[in-house]
């Protein structure tokens, strides 16, 4: 099969591609910066970007499936929307006129009808999935929890924390749950996902195979690096207050649309939909937590 992929050169995205070229499909990513792709296995890179419609339409030509994992973390309202409301529904069209067999989308686990409006982030991966499912291409969606690889993503900044920190700060009370899912294993689904028929035109929501408190998380990641440095919790008031300042950072390492999505509460799946159709092994916290370590 011949799969373009958008956002290939992210933290989830080189799994992805690595994982399809494994399992012997041809792969076309997205390049938005000339030469950023070059350590993928990749068949092929073309020039583009999510806000150049023409850019897409050229990438998707010729292609059987298309993998789009495009996405902004933090930016202004108007940003959201041209880079992943407008570009997806740029995409989509592009899709359609080349006749694409299925289109499979990264949202994210937290993102739905009761979020949409909580920030930016959230209503852009809403909308996304909304344009998806309107489209009339054959689909698939999917919506991981946390993210967990070796090098990279959220994991890699909690190492830095447990790390240099004199002490642990937890956000809130640290009793939400997260259900953190190892970076392969998210490729593995998104493999599966462009080729079983069953899957068709459905939503799955993506998690590791145990779901645990922020509190339980950082007792269990500071264990695996031999860390005996204290916690301390930090009220949300006091954290949007900082934020407030760091977000005038290039690269601030927390916002306050963050901490909304984080004291909203879980960031956990709340059906068994993904291991019911995909029978998949996934590997377990402590196990990601090990190899994420090993590394240091």
């Amino acid at each position: 099969m011949r799969v373009l992929v958008t956002g290939a050169t992210g933290f989830v995205g080189p799994s992805i591609v690595r994982k399809l070229v494994d399992d012997g499909h041809t792969v076309r990513v997205l390049e938005h910066t000339p030469g950023s792709s070059a350590d993928l296995p990749s068949q092929e890179a073309v020039p583009g970007s999510l806000t150049d419609a023409e850019s897409l339409r050229r990438a998707v030509e010729g292609q059987d499936a298309v993998v789009h994992l495009v996405a902004i973390i933090t930016g202004t309202p108007e940003e959201f929307r041209a880079v992943m409301e407008q570009g997806t529904r740029d995409l989509l069209a592009a899709s359609r006129d080349a006749a694409v067999q299925r289109f499979v989308l990264m949202s994210a686990l937290g993102a739905d009808e009761e979020t949409k409006d909580l920030v930016p982030y959230y209503g852009a991966k809403w909308q996304m999935e909304q344009d998806v499912k309107a489209s009339g291409l054959e689909h698939v969606i999917f919506r991981p929890s946390f993210v967990f690889g070796r090098e990279g993503g959220a994991l890699g900044q909690f190492k830095k924390i447990a790390t240099l920190a004199p002490v642990t700060p937890i956000v809130g009370p640290g009793t939400q749950r997260i259900q953190p899912i190892w970076v392969d294993d998210v490729a593995a689904y998104f493999a599966e996902g462009l080729v079983r028929p069953e899957a068709a035109n459905r939503t799955f929501e993506l998690g590791g195979p145990e779901a645990v408190t922020w509190n339980e998380f950082w007792s269990r990641l500071k264990a695996a690096r031999g860390s005996r440095r204290p916690s301390i919790h930090l009220p949300f008031g006091l954290m949007r207050l900082q934020a407030a300042v760091l977000e005038k950072l290039p690269k601030p390492p927390v916002t306050r649309d963050q901490l909304k999505m984080l004291a909203a509460g879980d960031n956990v799946v709340s059906n068994t939909d993904a291991a019911d159709t995909f029978g998949l092994p996934l590997v377990p916290l402590e196990e990601q937590l090990r190899r994420a370590v090993s590394r240091d």
